[in-house]
This record gives C-alpha cells, structure tokens and sequence, in this order.
C-alpha cells in the first residue's frame, strides 16, 4: 500500500542566508550601490543616492547615542511614511537598538499599552497625521511633557519613557527635533558607532512589531536582523530584483510589508525606493509609477482595485512596470488579471506570511504558470519549511486541508516579555502555528482557504475580534457582544458587531459607532451594528460566530467573494 505524499515541503537552495547584522550588510550595501538613488520621497522632495543615505544614517545613529540610548534600548516610532522613518530603520540597526514599530491608527489607549508592555525609552512621532494629532495625544497621556527638560521625561502613565523626538520644523515643550539629533553626534559617539557595529549578533532582536491575539491585548512580536535581512532579501529575489529596479512603496512602514519587503528588499538588491505618499493615495501611486519610472508596485488588494478604478487611470503611461507583489489579504483572481494586463505587471507575484514569520512563508514566481500565480500564494520561500496539520498534529495528505505552520530562519524570536503566548504559538521543535487553513498540492502550491481564528482582515488590516469585543464591554449598555467580519467587495472584510443592551437599556447603533471613534483605530470601529436579544450557541454554550456571519452575509445580501 503506497502511502499518500504528505503536505511538507522545504526550500533547498543553493543561495546561502545572510549571516550578517542589518548594519554590516547596510554599510556594504551603500558602498557598492553608494551612487545609486537609494530613496526617493515624492511628498518631501527628497531624493537621496546611497550615500547620501548611508551620511544621514550614521548622522542619526551618533545622535541616538549621544542621547544616552544604549543597544537593546526599545525606540518607538509613530509616524506616516516619510525619510525619517527609513533613516530611524537603519540607525536603530546600526547602533543596536530595538526599532518598535506604532501603528499611526492607534489612540491614546493603544499607544500607552504599546509604550509600556515593550518598555519604550525614546518615542519618535510626527506632529499629526490625518485626523490624529499625535503630539496632542501624548500630551494628554503624559501631561509632565509640558515642564520637562528634553530628555528627562518622568511621566506616570508612561514610566520608562525619558525621551521623546518630534518631526517637522516647530519646537514642542520637552521634545527634541528630529533634525536636532542629526548633529548631536560628536566625534566619540562616532567611534562608539563604529567599535559598537562588530559586538552584536544577527541573532540579536531588532525591531518589535504588535500584532493582536484573539485572547485581547496585542503582542510584541520580536524580530532579529537574521529574521527580516533574510526575507526581505529572498523576496526581492523571487521578483528578480536588480539595482536597476525602482520599487514603489505605497504600503505602510510599520507593517512588514513597507519595512522588510520594502525597504529591506530594495537595500539587498541596491533598488531605489519610492514613497509615493504619506500613505495610500491611488493617483499619488499613478503619477507616481509614471513619473519615477517604476518598474515594480507593491500593495494590498484595496490598493490595486483602487488604483485600476480611479478614473484617471488610463491617463497613466504605466509601460515601465514589470513585476511586485499583491498580499496583506486574500488577492481577488479577477483583480490579478487585470494587474497583469491592464497594469503591465506580467511578472507579479502574490505572497503569504504573517509579522512572527518576518514575514513571508510562500511567495509565487515570476514564471510560474498564468493560472498558479492567480490562485495560490505559490510555493515555499527558501531556506523555510511548511506543514500542514490536523487537529491532532499529524500531518496531512497533499491537498487535504489543514492548519498551516512553517519553521526556519524566519521565525520570531518570540513575544516580547511573554513566554506563555510565546509558547503557545512556537511549539518545542519550533514550529509557529498561524491559525491559518491552508492545502498544499502535489505540486507544492499553497492555498489558504481559511483561518482557525476569528480574525478579520480588512483592507489588508489585521483586526482580532476579541480586542473589539473587550473594548465595548465598556460601554454602559452593553450586557454581551460578539464581533464577526463579514465580506466587503471594496475592503475585503468589515467589521460587524451584534449587541446584547443591558436590560431597561436602548441605544442606536450610531451611538456605538460615536463611543469607538477616536479610542480605537478606524478600522477596527464596526461598520455594522445589530442589537438582539440572543447568540446562536451549541448546546455546549459555544457561540457560533459562523451562524452570526451567515445571517449577515444573508440580510445583507452579500455575495462571497472568490479569492485565492
């Protein structure tokens, strides 16, 4: 009896990893590629070859120094794509600081529980974006900003964090200026800089990225040089990357997606990359492909649909495009088609992964064929091994679907002062369990079909229910809730809340849409709010969020969408 081929499968190669720090690959990197044009902002006209680059970089890494911080130190950074972000990425690596990624959704409440669990000692933040005023936010927050000396912050609320570091030209009370602390540095910071770079490990944490767990408070996952160097490299590769390739990055920094397969990407292969926005704009990533010569796009499935639908699209020569890559959430079949035709983009690919995994696991090929690249994530990454499980741990035969869960060099370092949630993602023989569904085929194509958690993706946004949930028992009214996501043509998924009113209670669902704005992220506020009177459960008392979900796609008249 011929037993079935099982869903394992590895990454040989002949390319070996990088066994080197962020830092002693980026001053080579700036080195060989040191005339090419590294960065290019479009909204700060900034235009920087790779050394000029390399000169602001150690510039900020002395000035960090000279502010006392010390390698393993946390730095948060809460800002919208600009140069300073990339600068902070780089110096942070170099002097061996922890780069702690803040997402700049988050309010008041999200950016204290971030500061604190990681134990932030510098916080670098733009003065405001979009509707937030940051510096109003964390003045609220630490009020003691006001009187202290820049530098010596003792807030209460905010107790390991001394020193905060403002953008833009304005001064603000207890604040350095960003430009400030690029001339801080003085000739012996420079000589630490340069005697520090061989004392540190590739195995060293060097950036923390929060991601929400089901069970509530988001977590730290941890990353090392070795984690993301890596993948942002063997990303680049699966695209062909080369230093004549200018990359634009119209994805967030502070997701993986903009830091590593963006930013990371481009500096292992001396490609330029290109902001074409503080954030997403779709005719700031048009104009901007056509004016700067792109040959590669990343971004979300919203981000594309957005720029195909625009109704200057067709205006737009985007004739130099090539290839890049189209992931953060399930990629329509029918969007991939028109990116490849009506785009130019013969050559992107789609690719899979999570923050703990660096983060990518599969990623399609540029030659693989028309209808693989369409409908599955593509076949494992290098160096990077994928099984896929059932519920008793066994792993299954090839197209059975199943939990999916990978192991190599891309996997965390763990989560950031707790070993429990550690321990119960990356089991002892160092296997991360995603919670995702996913098959394999006998070809070693992946599928994801579905997740084990409740998690909702929404325009490429990861947004766990619970955390939802926990935040509007809050609410005076609320007895019960339960959040679902259900499918939305334009983000993917919404977010949906059904309500259980304390008794004697009455309340519109405006009314809590109204208490979530400006406390929680703009995402994760319920776009639908139903009041009733019960949950459908199982006998057991578990309540089916499947049957919640159902009921909405149905009163809704929703129809699913196929993705791959």
């Amino acid at each position: 009896m011929n037993r079935p081929t099982l869903s394992y499968v590895h990454g040989a190669s002949e390319t070996p990893l990088i066994g080197r720090t962020i830092g002693e690959f980026f001053d080579e990197a700036t080195e060989r590629w040191h005339d090419n044009e590294a960065l290019v902002v479009r909204h700060q006209n900034i235009r920087w070859t790779y050394g000029e680059l390399r000169r602001r970089t150690d510039d900020l890494a002395a000035g960090l120094l000279a502010l006392g911080l010390e390698p393993g130190d946390r730095v948060g950074i809460w800002s919208q794509n600009c140069a300073e972000w990339a600068l902070t990425q780089f110096a942070t690596a170099k002097t061996g600081l922890i780069l702690v990624n803040i997402n700049p959704a988050y309010r008041q409440t999200e950016l204290e529980y971030a500061l604190n669990k990681v134990g932030c000692k510098a916080l670098i933040l733009s003065p405001r974006f979009k509707t937030s005023d940051y510096i109003a936010i964390l003045s609220e927050l630490a009020p003691e900003i006001a009187t202290a000396e820049p530098g010596a912050l003792r807030a209460a609320a905010l107790p390991d964090l001394s020193t905060v570091i403002r953008l833009g030209l304005d001064r603000t009370p207890g604040m350095f200026n960003f430009d400030q602390v690029t001339t801080m540095g003085g000739a012996a910071d420079r000589e630490k800089l340069a005697t520090l770079g061989p004392t540190f490990q590739f195995d060293d944490p060097i950036n923390i990225q929060f991601t929400s767990g089901t069970t509530g408070f988001p977590k730290g996952a941890t990353l090392s040089h070795h984690n993301i160097l890596n993948n942002g490299f063997f990303v680049g590769e699966a695209i062909r990357l080369t230093d004549k390739d200018r990359l634009c990055i119209p994805v967030p920094l502070y997701h993986c997606f903009g830091m590593v397969m963006g930013n990371l990407t481009c500096l292992t292969h001396g490609a330029t990359m290109i902001y074409p926005a503080e954030a997403f704009e779709p005719k700031a990533v048009l104009d901007t492909v056509q004016e700067e010569r792109c040959t590669a796009l990343h971004g979300v499935p919203t981000m594309f649909i957005a720029a195909l639908d625009h109704p200057e699209f067709k205006d737009h020569d985007l004739s130099t495009l090539r290839t890049g890559i189209m992931a953060g959430s399930p990629c329509p079949i029918e969007v991939m088609k028109r990116v490849q035709s009506e785009m130019n983009m013969r050559e992107v690919t789609i690719a899979y992964g999570m923050t703990e995994t660096s983060p990518v696991s599969f990623q399609s090929s540029t030659d693989d064929p028309l209808d693989k690249r369409v409908s599955t994530v593509g076949r494992v990454q290098p160096h990077i091994e994928v099984k896929i499980i059932d519920t008793e741990g066994r792993i299954v035969p090839r197209g059975v679907p199943g939990e999916f869960c990978t192991r190599g060099y891309s996997v965390m370092l763990g989560y950031w002062n707790d070993d429990e949630k550690t321990a119960e993602a990356v089991d002892g023989a160092g296997w991360m369990h995603t919670g995702d569904l996913a098959t394999i085929d006998d070809e070693g194509y992946c599928n994801i079909v579905g997740r084990l958690k409740d998690m909702v993706i929404r325009g490429g946004e990861n947004v766990y229910p619970r955390e939802i949930e926990e935040f509007l028992y809050r609410h005076p009214k609320v007895q019960d809730v339960q959040v679902v996501g259900v499918p939305d043509i334009k983000y993917g998924e919404e977010v949906c809340a059904w309500i259980r009113l304390k008794p004697g209670t009455a309340a519109e669902p405006e009314e809590i849409i109204e208490f979530c704005r400006g406390k929680i992220a703009h995402y994760k506020i319920p776009r639908y709010v139903r009041f009733v009177e019960s949950f459908p459960m199982t006998v057991t008392g578990k309540i089916q969020k499947f049957i919640i979900r159902e009921t909405m796609i149905e009163e809704l008249n929703i129809q699913e969408q196929k993705t791959a």
